[in-house]
């Protein structure tokens, strides 16, 4: 039997405000100080026209703060590339015409690839907005083709200076981005664990540990391996046996472990079983999340990309209609709605207006400050820039309030603008883009969503029926009990997450819900008699006395 998708359009809750990320900061700091330098610079040699340019490499900043430095030095690096790449090619067209329908079309074009792109590599926040708002941005420009290669250099030469200022954290703390990942590990395991797998709110509390934990192991196996992260991997094997286990598990030694993570200091060390220490901890990292090739994952992404290429240029096409002077708000603004299902998607809309229009408020306060003189416009869109990455964590809307005034104030880089002429543009082009981009989104449906879900069930069938067979086995290597073990908490976590976002689309077939619900209690039991099998469950609930009263001899 199926249960209906439901169909609505929730409010309650939309605005409400959460916690703020624990590493807020980082991406904050970062920002400014990839921002900072470029444009101080510029305001120094007179030439603050050309901010936009080096603006664009300097927002790469914002990536890749939760990878291991080496998996971040290689996302940083084509994070750059494909932003200068893009900026390019925006410049290109804007020397070749002056058509507006034209260069709309081809900022849709574009912001559908960012946005599948971004989506496949799984960069992380802030996702395909920023390129998508530098490139269209970009189109409309005024430009000439012998003035690309320098335009291009400032951004490439701003990308490399963020590139420094993203890397530079790691001189000293070079497992920082390790240590956390396997703190928020220990953490979630530890508020399964309280629940005893019994307790209220156990199926949210597993799938949010399973996550952690996956995310953890992605974090450490991106790397090479070392004493260190030797000694990390233990403390994510105790919190994947608190998954299998957690009626045997102390909650309190998981939280004391992740405690010590932070700073600097030596990192617990986690006794595990003889075997168990020489099995679990040199699994590769396909054991745990398969590397797939980058095109095997986008075909499940052309609904999100033929959504996002409609409405952005319909959003581009309806401003102009308007007579509004800078469609590619517009076109930003949907771009920026678009999320894995509609029901998110309608909550991103409501988020965006909100933070916009309070925004567009910011700006006429601050506008006349910032038109004092260059050096307080410069000063302002830094202040709004660690503003906007210190707020977007609690929600959307409110780090939207800052995004908002700095993109104005952006725009004044070449010449000083009538301020509420700004205000009306904006204002219309973000009702414009929200309303006409969730048009588009509930035009395209996204019928493959179900069709993941019945792809997740079978890897997860497949993964169960495997262990069960291994534990039917007298003697089974203990190598393959681990790798078996592994591969179904991997899938058992891509069916929840597969779920969780097909729940929120609309306008497909039922989704079936209760084989889920079957799918999910049957693995886990499985997963849990996979852990007793391998001696683990007598681990789980060691004493913390034991387990921290030593730590490795490892530094960060």
């Amino acid at each position: 039997m199926s249960s209906a998708t439901p169909h609505r359009l929730p409010l309650a809750g939309v605005l409400r405000l959460g916690r703020p990320s624990g590493i807020w900061f980082k991406p904050a700091l970062s920002v400014v100080a990839a921002a900072g330098p470029p444009n101080l610079t510029l305001l120094a040699l007179g030439r603050l026209d050309l901010a936009m340019y080096t603006m664009a490499g300097s927002l790469c900043a914002l990536y890749g703060h939760s990878r291991p430095y080496a998996a971040r030095a290689r996302a940083l690096a084509w994070v750059v590339l494909g932003m200068v790449g893009g900026l390019a090619l925006s410049l290109v067209a804007a020397s070749l015409t002056t058509n507006a329908v034209v260069l709309v079309t081809v900022g849709a074009l574009m912001a559908a690839v960012q946005k599948v792109l971004c989506d496949a590599t799984r960069i992380g926040p802030p996702a395909h907005v920023i390129p998508t708002f530098v490139t269209s941005a970009a189109l409309f420009a005024p430009q000439t083709l012998g003035q690309v290669p320098a335009h291009t250099g400032l951004a490439l030469a701003a990308g490399a200076w963020a590139w420094l200022v993203g890397m530079a954290p790691g001189l000293l703390r070079p497992y920082g981005p390790e240590r956390r990942a396997t703190a928020q590990a220990l953490n979630a395991a530890a508020a399964y664990a309280a629940t005893r797998g019994t307790g209220e709110g156990r199926a949210r509390a597993r799938a949010a540990a399973a996550a952690a934990v996956q995310a953890a192991w992605q974090s450490l196996l991106s790397a090479r391996v070392d004493p260190t992260r030797r000694s990390l991997e233990r403390l994510v094997v105790r919190a994947e046996v608190a998954l299998a286990a957690p009626a045997d598990t102390d909650p309190g030694a998981l939280r004391t472990w992740a405690r010590a993570l932070r700073g600097t200091g030596r990192v617990p060390r986690a006794d595990l079983p003889v075997e168990a220490d020489a099995e679990l901890l040199g699994v590769d990292a396909e054991l745990a999340l398969p590397h797939r090739p980058l095109w095997r994952g986008l075909g499940p992404l052309s609904p999100i990309a033929a959504r996002t290429a409609l409405g952005c240029a319909l959003a581009g096409y309806a401003s102009l209609a308007l007579g509004v002077g800078r469609p590619y708000w517009a076109l930003v603004t949907a771009a920026s709605l678009y999320q894995a299902n509609l029901t998110l998607t309608w909550s991103r809309g409501v988020q965006r207006v909100v933070g916009n229009l309070v925004g567009v408020l910011v700006f006429a306060v601050i506008a006349p400050l910032a038109h004092l003189h260059p050096a307080a416009l410069v000063l302002c869109c830094l202040v709004f820039n660690f503003g906007a990455e210190a707020l977007i964590g609690r929600n959307y809307w409110l780090g939207s309030i800052c995004v908002t005034p700095m993109a104005l104030l952006i725009t004044e880089f070449a010449r000083t603008q009538d301020a509420g002429e700004l205000i009306t543009d904006r204002v219309a082009d973000t009702l414009v883009g929200a309303l006409v981009g969730f048009v588009a989104a509930m035009a395209v449906t996204n019928r493959r969503a179900g069709d993941r879900i019945e792809h997740a069930l079978g890897a997860v069938e497949k993964a169960r029926d495997r262990a069960a067979r291994l534990l039917a086995e007298p003697q089974p290597a203990p190598r393959a009990l681990e790798s078996t073990r592994r591969a179904l908490a991997a899938a058992l976590a891509d069916l929840r997450a597969t779920t969780d976002a097909a729940s929120g689309e609309w306008w497909q077939r039922a989704l079936p819900q209760e084989r889920v619900v079957l799918a999910e209690r049957s693995g886990h039991r499985t997963l849990a008699a996979t852990a007793r099998r391998q001696g683990l469950h007598f681990w789980a609930g060691q004493g913390t006395a034991q387990t921290t009263a030593t730590t490795e001899d490892v530094r960060p």
